[in-house]
């Protein structure tokens, strides 16, 4: 296994930021830690990026400690952080060639190795120019280009859609996979984004610090099961009752909002319309989501909150 969490917590006095967490992630596999913002996916990400010890459990990168062993998980490991790490006033060589002397690099192996990168995330032509210059999205592929330098078998990603238009994303996107392709990478990526998680391999979906689910896109939201229905109604609750009695359906109030799961969700949406019609705002029918399965296996939608 590239990644091993086994039975991680980890504290902030009182405050609990994981418990109990454990996953293992593939040789070669793209896989996404989903939650927002207080479920804990950036205190994992900066333990296994040995920035931080967990309190309690144990994280292995290709079959190192990260606590015992940092100095070998860091040379197995290329890392890039959701905030800026590079320079704007220099160049994208200069930017490349001061972190490659960080790692021992330097002379002409440090210049080949820093065209190979380049070449990796298609920005060679871009070499003479200043970070400030680039678009975010190729500002974003310096960053990975940097990681890569001294040939890394795990690539840690912290949100890298951030601060991105969908344009960006998507091309920043098929970089990653074109990478995996390539050079065999195994990429490790926390996002709150849902449509970053659908690409990934597998996803692991936390939520206050608890691991609520953990398979791949497709095998979450088949355990949604058939279609999903959101009404849209002025007393939520009222109606939330009625379709229990009525219908012996359970409905998940989020405010003004109810969600049902239902094999037949067409039969059942016009069903409910004659029913309640003159109760409802609105009633839509889709297929299962991440966002769906977030909802099912936490009892509420996933919004933005506290930092992790």
């Amino acid at each position: 296994m590239a990644v091993r969490v086994k039975a991680m917590t980890h504290r902030y006095a009182d405050r609990v930021a994981l418990s109990n967490v454990s996953f293992d992630v593939r040789d070669g596999e793209l896989f996404a830690l989903l939650g927002p913002n207080g479920s804990g996916k950036s205190t994992l990400f900066r333990i296994l990026a040995t920035l931080a010890r967990p309190s309690e459990g144990t994280a292995e990168i290709l079959g190192d400690d990260v606590v015992t062993d940092g100095a070998s998980v860091r040379r197995h490991l290329g890392v890039t952080f959701q905030s800026p790490a590079v320079d704007k006033k220099l160049t994208v060589r200069e930017n490349l060639t001061h972190h490659g002397h960080l790692y021992g690099l330097g002379g002409a192996a440090l210049a080949r190795r820093i065209e190979e990168c380049l070449d990796l995330v298609g920005l060679r032509d871009r070499l003479r120019e200043r970070v400030e210059q680039l678009s975010g999205g190729m500002s974003r592929r310096v960053e990975i280009a940097k990681c890569l330098l001294h040939e890394p078998r795990v690539l840690l990603m912290d949100e890298p859609s951030t601060g991105l238009d969908p344009t960006a994303r998507r091309a920043l996107r098929e970089q990653i996979e074109s990478l995996r392709g390539r050079r065999g990478l195994t990429c490790l990526l926390t996002t709150h984004l849902m449509e970053e998680a659908e690409s990934c391999d597998r996803v692991a979906i936390l939520d206050e610090g608890r691991l609520v689910a953990h398979d791949s896109p497709r095998a979450l939201k088949q355990a949604v099961g058939g279609e999903v229905l959101t009404l849209l109604a002025e007393r939520p609750e009222e109606l939330a009752e009625d379709i229990r009695r009525q219908f012996n359906l359970n409905a998940q109030r989020f405010g003004e909002l109810l969600r049902i799961e239902a094999p037949h969700g067409h039969e059942l949406a016009a069903r409910l319309g004659q029913q309640y019609g003159d109760r409802l705002t609105s009633i839509t029918v889709g297929r299962p989501t991440l966002e769906d399965v977030f909802a099912k296996f936490t009892g509420h939608r996933m919004e933005r909150g506290k930092e992790d």
